[in-house]
C-alpha cells in the first residue's frame, strides 16, 4: 500500500527533485515482478544481505525483514529525517514524507 500511494503521489514527489528508492531485503526477482505488475515510476533496491537495513537501523521484528522506514538523505549525503516503523501497519503518508524531503531541502539554502 505505501508504494502504490508513493506511485498515485508520483507527481507531487517528482515537484520536490528527489530521487525516490525503494529498498527492502526480497531478491531482485521479486522487486522485478513486483515493479512490474504495480507500475512502479521508481527504482527498487533488493538488500538480500541486509547490510542496508542494518546501516539505517531498519530491521524488522521478522529475521530477514525489513521494517517500514523512510530515510531523507541531503545533497551533502546526510541523514535529514529518519523514521522507521517496526510494524508495517504503520507506514508514514506521502504528506508527511514529502514534508520531510522539503524540510531538508529548506535547511540546505
Amino acid at each position: 500500500k505505501q508504494l502504490c500511494s508513493v506511485r498515485d503521489n508520483w507527481d507531487d514527489y517528482l515537484e520536490t527533485g528527489a530521487t525516490v528508492i525503494g529498498i527492502s531485503t526480497d531478491s531482485a526477482e521479486s522487486h522485478k515482478d513486483f515493479k512490474e505488475k504495480h507500475g512502479f515510476p521508481f527504482t527498487l533496491l533488493a538488500d538480500e544481505n541486509g547490510r542496508v537495513v542494518s546501516a539505517y537501523g531498519a530491521k524488522s521484528w521478522i529475521p530477514g525483514k525489513s521494517a517500514r522506514a523512510v530515510v531523507v538523505i541531503d545533497k551533502q549525503g546526510n541523514i535529514a529525517s529518519h523514521k522507521v516503523q517496526s510494524l508495517g501497519v504503520f507506514a508514514p503518508g506521502d504528506d508527511e514524507v514529502i514534508a520531510a524531503i522539503r524540510e531538508s531541502q529548506s535547511a540546505e539554502n
